[in-house]
């Protein structure tokens, strides 16, 4: 039987003598697919953190956020997600298009404090692109229509590999302000502005 987990991971294990917790965990907490209540997660979770790398491997994390289920469950081995516009680099999309492997977090910080890991490969698709999708989601459909800073600028379509539960005991639970969003907006104070000083 093949052993899971990467070279790196069992190389990890065996020096600090957590082969047997792993393989547990391996066994109990991980699928290959996303199963229904892990898909239930993800159609109410309004925000993820996405890690990418270069074909060199330099890495990149980023966070995306959007209305409830902003990332759409298309089946047990697919999830797509909107690419807003934002400040120009596109350095999660450089990323995939030079190497499709993307790690994603949804974190629940208001319910259950668990999150969920989802491990996989991912394309980046042109809005017109979408619509070779079998079973299209109506809000995807809708999306090509939505005006202004919520316009989708592309979608990236991501094949799941693994997925399994990031535990609560360290997460803390918190509690949702009310914070007008401005999608899309170029306004220097809604963005944040020079908040850590890199120019003068």
């Amino acid at each position: 039987m093949t052993r899971p987990g990467s070279s790196g991971e069992q190389r990890a294990q065996e020096r600090f003598g957590t082969s047997a917790r792993a393989a547990a965990f391996y066994a109990h907490q991980t699928l290959p697919h996303l199963n229904p209540q892990m898909q239930q997660f993800i159609a109410r979770m309004d925000m993820v953190f996405i890690a990418t790398a270069d074909g060199k491997g330099a890495c990149d994390c980023s966070f995306r956020a959007g209305e409830p289920g902003f990332v759409q469950v298309l089946d047990e081995k697919t999830l797509v997600y909107p690419e807003y516009r934002g400040n120009g680099v596109l350095a999660s999309l450089g990323n995939i298009l030079e190497n499709p492997h993307i790690g994603l977090i949804f974190p629940d910080f208001y319910q259950s404090t668990v999150g969920l890991h989802v491990n996989g490969t991912a394309r980046v698709l042109n809005p017109s692109e979408t619509e070779s999708l079998s079973q299209l989601p109506a809000r995807i459909a809708e999306a090509a229509h939505i005006k202004g800073g919520r316009h989708p600028k592309a979608w990236v379509l991501i094949g799941v590999e693994e997925a399994y539960i990031h535990c609560s005991k360290h997460v803390p639970l918190l509690k949702r302000l009310d914070k007008q969003i401005a999608w899309g907006s170029d306004d220097e104070q809604a963005k944040g502005g020079n908040f850590f000083k890199v120019t003068s």
